[in-house]
């Protein structure tokens, strides 16, 4: 008699747990229910209700509104199914009863039940509730609201780290003269629409506009690749022949090989760092050949510097290609082609040619931003070295998805060159953490002060086989 009431207080137990978690499901369900309602303004004034439903003022624009709608979708139907499934599973135990009192459930059965069939599928539907982002409203007396077009989209948690724009760690506009950085999978080309319809506006089969800063503006911002064209690129109306190899490594460029309509500066010569008003910050001096002869083949003050040959004779013969990630007119590469390497330059017209300066030096410039994936493939390069560019500025997580490809299209045994890299002293052991995390062989870590709160840090690192 005691046996047989101990199994039904614990089949009581049992139905009591499942009609507690039916009740806060019902409850979730009602609350998503009201906030579908609220979010279509059922509970605002009216005429909000008609600007929802009759499109008078899209407060919504540059929001994906329908992947929102389906995430919330997808989450109520996992709810109610587990709801469903839930109700079934107490209807059964009321028809068998008595079965349920002779089969007498263990606690690890029970136990098991509740994790597969409750505890789980409630985490799942709790973690894609999170995940919803709903849209911000920017500014004071703009009331649009404002959000990573296609978030929603996407439930891979790490796809959706990567196209979240990341803001500058300074609060401070950075060098692609941005807010925050898109990293590129073409999706930030929702937010510019107009931008990418007016740089495919063109007639077929004539010359292109000359618009470059309008691509290049899209590519900065996150819209890139950018889709191919159908019109002629415009050259110079005086264009040269550039001058022969023997001379174009360290000699100025003919300024008539370079459309200049779109910079401050109508020559080279404007370009020197006694301008002022040249219309760049970066690499001062760069455009001035006789300072660009000194850089890393004669020695400086500062213990952080590191000389060509010193880097080479770590690995005689081995450094045969690389990659030079950063912003100057490529007299890293130009310095490496003396010595029988090939280097690829980044570059980006920021303010300046140095694309063109590049090309024209004889020289291989790579037009990518910091946000794009490297055209690379995996374990070629033997070098990357950087060096003007990435600064304390720079995002955490974007500086992790950055050193991840880095690391991708660098070879075993491959060398890191970060060269002067500066940022804040109170962020230096973040920006230390992001390039040891690696565990490469360091072959040179220094650290000097740059000014009061500022240090630089270079490092000549080296990637291990990590032979599987």
């Amino acid at each position: 008699m005691g046996r047989l009431c101990f199994r039904k207080c614990r089949v009581g137990r049992i139905m009591g747990t499942l009609q507690i978690v039916l009740g806060g499901l019902v409850i979730i369900v009602s609350l998503l229910s009201l906030v579908r309602f609220y979010s279509a303004g059922f509970f605002t004034r009216n005429e909000d209700i008609c600007r929802q439903f009759y499109g008078q003022k899209d407060d919504y624009d540059g929001f994906d509104i329908k992947a929102l709608s389906d995430r919330v979708g997808e989450v109520l139907d996992r709810m109610e199914s587990l709801q469903e499934k839930l109700e079934l599973e107490v209807k059964e135990m009321e028809k068998h009863k008595e079965a349920l009192d002779r089969n007498n459930i263990t606690r690890l059965e029970y136990k098991k039940y509740l994790e597969e069939e409750v505890i789980r599928p409630l985490y799942g539907a709790h973690i894609a509730l999170r995940q919803i982002r709903l849209p911000k409203v920017e500014g004071i007396r703009n009331s649009t609201m404002k959000e990573e077009p296609l978030i929603n989209t996407f439930v891979i948690e790490e796809i959706r780290k990567y196209i979240t724009p990341k803001e500058n760690r300074t609060g401070k506009i950075n060098i692609y003269g941005t807010e925050r950085i898109h990293n590129t999978i073409g999706h930030a080309c929702v937010l510019y629409k107009k931008e990418l319809e007016e740089y495919m506006g063109y007639d077929i089969g004539s010359y292109c506009n000359d618009d470059w800063n309008l691509a290049q503006k899209l590519m900065v911002n996150g819209c890139d690749p950018l889709p191919r064209r159908r019109c002629l690129t415009r050259a110079s109306k005086v264009y040269q022949k550039p001058y022969p190899i023997n001379e174009s490594l360290w000699r100025s460029p003919d300024g008539r090989n370079v459309r200049w309509s779109n910079y401050q500066c109508r020559n080279f010569e404007c370009l020197s760092s006694k301008n002022p008003k040249r219309g760049y910050s970066k690499c001062v001096g760069c455009f001035e050949m006789e300072k660009e002869k000194l850089k890393w083949v004669t020695n400086s003050s500062l213990p952080v510097d590191l000389l060509i040959n010193d880097v080479l004779t770590i690995k005689p013969g081995e450094i045969r290609i690389g990659l030079d990630f950063g912003v100057g007119t490529g007299t890293f590469a130009a310095r490496m082609r003396e010595h029988n390497v090939t280097i690829v330059s980044t570059a980006l017209n920021l303010g300046a040619p140095f694309n063109e300066m590049i090309a024209l030096r004889g020289l291989i410039p790579l037009y990518v931003t910091l946000n794009q994936r490297l055209p690379f493939f995996d374990n070629t390069m033997d070098l990357i070295h950087t060096s003007g560019f990435m600064d304390g500025w720079i995002d955490l997580l974007l500086l992790d998805f950055i050193l991840y490809d880095w690391d991708r299209v660098l070879r075993p045994g491959g060398l890191l060159w970060i060269d002067r890299f500066f940022c804040s002293r109170k962020d230096l052991d973040d920006y230390m953490y992001m390039f040891l995390q690696f565990r490469y062989k360091k072959h040179k870590w220094a650290i000097a002060p740059k000014s009061k709160d500022e240090v630089y840090l270079s490092a000549l690192l080296e990637k291990p086989s990590r032979a599987i």
